[in-house]
């Protein structure tokens, strides 16, 4: 079998390692770090599977447009991709579907925004409501801070387009953990859970980035914490 991954990350590299075990691979752009990239796009590659990674091709269309060629392909199409385009409106999913989440609010307006930050109890988390490469959130203590990303983000001086609708949430204390399910539309089977470490130093400090590396599995994520996800999320 032949199959093209579609990215040129950490997790593309990983996901072309395994498969080149039992199958031919090509990755696209991939880099020149993974053997097999090439530039050729991802619709003028005839393969048999099309493994797609990053969010951005997906909430593009990428996984549709392939479909509707007759291809196989791993990875959702749009409207599900849209969970990860748009935190504003996945969070509308959440709270529809009765789903836990942190309490929210969104704004494409400084004042509302700042008004909002004041009901807060001193953490604070501020979202770009479209992608950003897995950088678009600061976690802070500083209102100063906080409202400084506002202005930012709503300007579009930070990331564009992305950021003129924005998202703001309480904040959670805790071990972030990462549970990714497999669902073909009527079930969903739970993959081993990740820790993603997203801060750009050393004792979790600075900035946050689009991953500075991950593992599994978690001590902390029993089967007990897999089966709420599932039960409560999934």
């Amino acid at each position: 079998m032949k199959v093209c991954v579609v990215g040129s990350g950490g997790r593309e590299h990983a996901l072309a390692t395994v498969l080149r075990r039992h199958h031919e691979v090509v990755v696209t752009p991939g880099n020149p770090g993974i053997p097999g990239s090439v530039a050729t796009p991802a619709t003028e590659i005839d393969a048999d599977l099309y493994v797609i990674g990053p969010e951005a091709p997906l909430v593009a269309g990428l996984a549709d447009e392939l479909r509707a060629a007759g291809k196989l392909v791993f990875g959702p199409g749009a409207d599900g991709a849209r969970l990860e385009g748009s935190k504003a409106w996945m969070k509308e999913v959440l709270v529809a579907a009765g789903v836990p989440t942190a309490r929210h609010g969104t704004f494409t307006e400084a004042e509302p925004a700042f008004a909002f930050l004041d009901t807060l109890d001193g953490l604070y988390v501020v979202k770009t409501d479209g992608l950003a490469a897995g950088k678009g959130v600061i976690v802070t203590t500083s209102l100063e801070e906080a409202r400084a990303a506002v202005l930012d983000y709503l300007s579009g001086d930070a990331f564009g387009d992305a950021g003129r609708t924005l998202v703001i949430e309480e904040g959670l204390t805790g071990p972030e953990v990462s549970v990714l399910a497999i669902c073909d539309g009527t079930n969903a089977v739970a993959l081993a859970p990740a820790q993603d470490f997203k801060r750009v130093g050393d004792d979790d400090a600075g900035p946050n980035t689009g991953g500075m590396g991950a593992y599994s599995p978690v001590p902390v994520a029993d089967q007990s914490v897999i089966d709420a996800v599932m039960n409560d999320g999934v």
